[in-house]
């Protein structure tokens, strides 16, 4: 797996976290990662972006971005409005395999959901994952909602004929809902495809020291971690609904 694509559900998921955690996982395994954010926004020049905070995070990885936008819209939005070129989906096929030559794991961090808009042309994450042929791990929301986005970002990878490695829940919260808690075990059915981690609430407040450290125990060994999905569940989920006679 040198490429990995990371989408989310929407935004605010937890997905640049979620992206930090995978690479500071692979680093303690020893591997060398890049991170790439195709298109930054809502970011002006001088600020830290997305990738950069993978970085801070994660430690020794590389970071890089192909544009950033200062307006916090959709990429495709973004660009029109700051009069710029937007980035297209084969321009971030090639830079992450040019970084996949030189690095163990690229981690391709999208902008919002799957079908966020590079270009006018419809260009997506989507079909840089095609060009790629790179498999893809969804960032989901813990809470109420999560299970219709999930599927739909499930259906839209199936459709595409790309490979759905896992969902990870970007923020597990320290006292979960009845909601959550029934959505450990709905998820991956909704998704067709496994919880591969969970990072606990405010996981990006961590010192870096801290993050490093502690990120293998959110996630499964595909990711290089060591957090069992069985036991999460086991643990997390209500008991099951016994009807009355």
């Amino acid at each position: 797996m040198p490429v990995l694509v990371i989408t989310g559900t929407g935004t605010e998921v937890g997905k640049t976290v979620a992206t930090a955690a995978v690479a500071a996982a692979a680093v303690a395994a020893g591997r060398s990662v890049a991170v790439l954010k195709p298109a930054q926004t809502g970011v002006r020049p001088g600020e830290r972006g997305d990738a950069d905070e993978v970085a801070r995070l994660a430690g020794a990885v590389t970071a890089r971005e192909l544009a950033r936008y200062p307006e916090p819209l959709a990429p495709a939005t973004a660009a029109l409005r700051a009069g710029r070129a937007p980035v297209r989906p084969h321009e971030v096929a090639e830079a992450a395999a040019k970084l996949a030559t030189e690095h163990d794991l690229v981690l391709v961090e999208g902008a919002g959901g799957l079908l966020v808009r590079f270009d006018a042309d419809g260009g997506t994450l989507a079909d840089a994952a095609k060009l790629l042929d790179a498999p893809v791990l969804v960032v989901a929301t813990a809470g109420l909602g999560t299970l219709n986005t999930t599927e739909l970002t499930a259906r839209e990878l199936r459709s595409r004929e790309l490979d759905l490695l896992g969902v990870v829940i970007g923020s597990w919260p320290t006292e979960p809902d009845l909601a959550c808690r029934c959505n450990v075990t709905d998820l991956p059915e909704a998704a067709g495809a496994p919880l591969v981690g969970a990072l606990p609430e405010a996981a990006g407040a961590l010192s870096p020291a801290a993050f490093r450290s502690t990120a293998p125990e959110w996630l499964t060994p595909c990711l290089n971690g060591t957090w069992n999905a069985e036991e999460f569940t086991a643990r997390e989920a209500p008991a099951p609904f016994a009807r009355g006679a």
